[in-house]
């Protein structure tokens, strides 16, 4: 269809799609059943069946170098680069089983939720440091949070966050975009040395006295004698920090965002505050932190009739499947009492988010304790101003008051 939107018209550069991805999306769903973006060489899935299909589809790869070349996947993502190995985010099997089966055990639900009590006590931590009636709800609540969380759970000084945040900030702003500014590229290259000397200091320390935390955990993590090397442990150590942190501020902060829209669903929550849980998958479902993910067809296939050769990207949208109106009745508003809030915003399949019950327990802890301790919570005259990273939805800074 050469009348839906194409190339930067579905990335956050393009202001429509900064606003709102949720009516291009829609739009592309009636339309087509499944989009061909020949501006960036990529199929894009919107429907929420395919999407999960495709998510959930073993044979389907991740690996950028098996992408055929001028794919927007091979392009992006380092494909032209046979020596260059992908983080677990972009692997496939075996290597991908091997290195998540040695990394896994501290994200299972019983283990995160021993740090719940941790995670509370930072929270209550941050809402002290505000000293104002208005304060920047990202930059003094949403950023910090996970931050300290993620450096705690390594091990490592949470006097370091702030450092952590501008380096990991710095790292993703350029590493899903197809159209990135080479001072920011530059300044991405920067923080990920950074990132790295700081990794590699990290790693040596807990080797030679080994601690409780989480990167000594994965120092000493062995399955059927294999360990762990040197540079995947800094590769996942790399893969907490940068994902787990900007995700969970985003999820902070567009949660915040639809309750202060939706003043009802806000009283609701204050007065039910066992709603938190249901709360969180329903802001997971309506404002995704994390918009698409891609896989590649190992094999010529087809979507609903629509023709997908082997080697191309296949994007799925996880904003498009999570409103789309054929699963979720009114998938456009926001119900903290929604009774299927089930939704595709961490993945599925083999790269499911491995961080996901610690991004759910942060988010619940968060946003409870920020509106038990600011039960007046509105805008303030500050406004908002969103995000530019490429492949996430967020926002640069939110101002409140309370």
């Amino acid at each position: 269809m050469d009348d839906l939107p194409k190339g930067i018209a579905l990335t956050v550069f393009d202001e429509n799609y900064r606003e709102s991805p949720y009516p291009i999306y829609k739009r592309i769903r009636e339309q087509t059943p499944l989009h061909h973006d020949d501006e960036l060489n990529q199929h894009i899935a919107t429907h929420h069946d395919d999407v999960k299909s495709v998510l959930r589809d073993k044979d389907m790869w991740s690996d950028p170098r098996k992408a055929n070349p001028g794919t927007y996947t091979y392009e992006l993502l380092g494909g032209n680069d046979p020596d260059n190995e992908p983080s677990m985010l972009l692997m496939d099997n075996p290597d991908h089983k091997r290195l998540r089966s040695l990394v896994s055990k501290p994200f299972m639900p019983a283990a995160v939720e021993k740090w719940r009590p941790r995670t509370r006590e930072v929270v209550a931590a941050v809402l002290n440091r505000i000293d104002s009636t208005e304060f920047d709800l990202i930059k003094d609540f949403a950023n910090p949070i996970p931050a300290i969380v993620i450096a705690e759970l390594l091990g490592i000084d949470s006097s370091c966050f702030d450092d952590f945040k501008a380096w990991s900030e710095a790292a993703v702003k350029t590493a899903f975009s197809p159209f990135p500014d080479p001072e920011d590229v530059e300044l991405a290259e920067v923080a990920q040395g950074k990132l790295n000397e700081f990794f590699v200091n990290e790693i040596q320390q807990r080797r030679e006295q080994p601690g409780d935390d989480l990167l000594s955990e994965l120092i000493r993590a062995e399955e059927a004698g294999d360990k762990l090397t040197e540079v995947e442990l800094m590769d996942q150590c790399n893969l907490m920090l940068v994902a787990g942190n900007v995700t969970t501020t985003d999820l902070i902060g567009n949660g915040v965002k639809a309750l202060l829209d939706n003043p009802d669903q806000m009283a609701l929550l204050k007065n039910n505050r066992g709603l938190i849980t249901n709360a969180v998958e329903e802001m997971l479902r309506f404002d995704s932190p994390v918009v698409g993910s891609a896989r590649i067809p190992n094999k010529d296939t087809d979507i609903q009739g629509c023709p997908i050769v082997k080697g191309a990207t296949l994007a799925v949208s996880l904003a498009a499947a999570n409103h789309d109106p054929a699963v979720y009745p009114d998938p456009g508003q926001f119900d903290i009492e929604r009774v299927d809030t089930h939704h595709q915003s961490f993945g599925g399949g083999r790269h499911m988010c491995l961080g996901a019950h610690l991004a759910r327990v942060e988010a619940q802890e968060a946003i409870l304790a920020l509106i038990e301790r600011f039960p007046e919570l509105r805008y303030s005259d500050k406004g908002f101003v969103r995000a530019v990273v490429p492949g996430f939805r967020g926002y640069e800074s939110l101002w409140v008051c309370g």
